[in-house]
C-alpha cells in the first residue's frame, strides 16, 4: 500500500508510519529531556529564584554573570530543541530549517560559555564533594567536545534527516550530563551513575530503531559507542601528569 505526500509523491505506507512513530519519539524525547534538565537544576538554580537563600552553584561557587550568561542559553536549547521537534511532527520543515540557523549560532555560543564556565569553577577551586578541581576539569571539558563533534556532524549532515535527528539527540545527551548529575541523590554516586543515566536517551533511541525499523542506524551505533568510551577515557586521563599540566595551563 502507498499514501501521496503533500508534495504529490507517492509513498509507501510503511515509510509514513514510521515517520509518524519517528515524529512522536522526538517530540516525546524532547519534553522528558526538558523535564529531566528542570529536575536537575531545580534545587540548584531554578527554584532558588523564589525563595530567600542566596543562589550557589552545586560545588558552593557563586553564580556569577557567567553562570546566568551559560544557565539562559543552555535554557533556550532546552526549549528550542522542544520546538524544532514540535514544527517536525506538524509538518512545518520549513520553519524548523530557517530556526535551525539560530540554533547553530546557540551551540556555537553555549560552546564558549560552557568552557569558560568550566575554566572558571575549576580556577576557584570549585568541583563537586568527593572530587578535585583539576582532574574533574576534565568532565565537563569533555562534554563540550563530544557535543562540539555531534552538532558539527549535525549541521554537516541536516539534509540527511535520519541521521540529522539522531546526531542532534547524542548532542544533546552530551550536555544533558550536568543536569542528570543533579538529580537528587545521583551526584554522591559518581560519574558512572550520571553517565549510565544519560545513557538512556540513547538506548531509548536505540530501542525506538528497533521496534520502528528492526536495525540501529548507524549513528546510533558509533555515536553511541563513542559516548560510551568517553567515560572511562576522561575518568583515565583525568589523573596523569600530562592532564594535569594542561589544567594548570588552563586555569592559569
Amino acid at each position: 500500500m502507498s499514501v501521496v505526500s503533500q508534495a504529490g509523491s507517492i509513498l509507501p505506507l510503511t515509510k509514513v508510519r514510521t515517520g509518524a512513530y519517528d515524529r512522536l519519539f522526538y517530540s516525546s524525547m524532547a519534553v522528558l529531556m526538558a523535564l529531566t534538565v528542570f529536575v536537575g537544576f531545580s534545587t540548584t538554580y531554578y527554584l532558588r529564584f523564589s525563595g530567600d537563600a542566596p543562589l550557589k552553584t552545586l560545588s558552593g561557587g557563586p553564580v556569577t554573570t557567567l553562570v546566568h550568561v551559560h544557565a539562559a542559553l543552555f535554557t533556550t536549547w532546552v526549549l528550542l530543541f522542544i520546538v524544532q521537534t514540535s514544527l517536525v511532527a506538524a509538518h512545518r520543515v520549513a520553519m524548523h530549517r530557517r530556526l535551525g540557523i539560530a540554533g547553530a549560532v546557540l551551540a556555537a555560543a553555549m560552546i564558549v560559555a560552557g568552557t569558560l564556565l568550566a575554566i572558571a569553577t575549576a580556577a576557584r577551586g570549585s568541583a563537586p564533594a568527593g572530587m578535585t578541581a583539576l582532574p574533574f576539569l576534565i568532565i565537563p571539558l569533555a562534554d563540550i567536545a563530544l557535543f562540539t563533534t555531534f552538532i558539527t556532524m549535525a549541521i554537516f549532515k541536516r539534509r540527511d534527516k535520519d541521521a540529522h535527528k539522531r546526531l542532534m539527540l547524542l548532542a544533546y545527551t552530551s550536555v544533558i550530563v550536568a543536569a542528570v548529575a543533579r538529580v537528587p541523590g545521583v551526584i554522591k554516586l559518581g560519574p558512572p551513575a550520571f553517565f549510565g543515566l544519560a545513557l538512556l536517551f540513547i538506548l531509548a533511541g536505540v530501542a525506538h530503531d528497533l521496534i520502528s525499523r528492526g536495525r540501529v542506524h548507524r549513528v546510533y551505533i558509533w555515536g553511541g559507542a563513542l559516548f560510551i568510551a568517553s567515560v572511562p577515557l576522561r575518568l583515565a586521563i583525568s589523573s596523569t601528569g600530562a592532564w594535569l599540566s594542561f589544567a594548570k595551563f588552563l586555569v592559569g
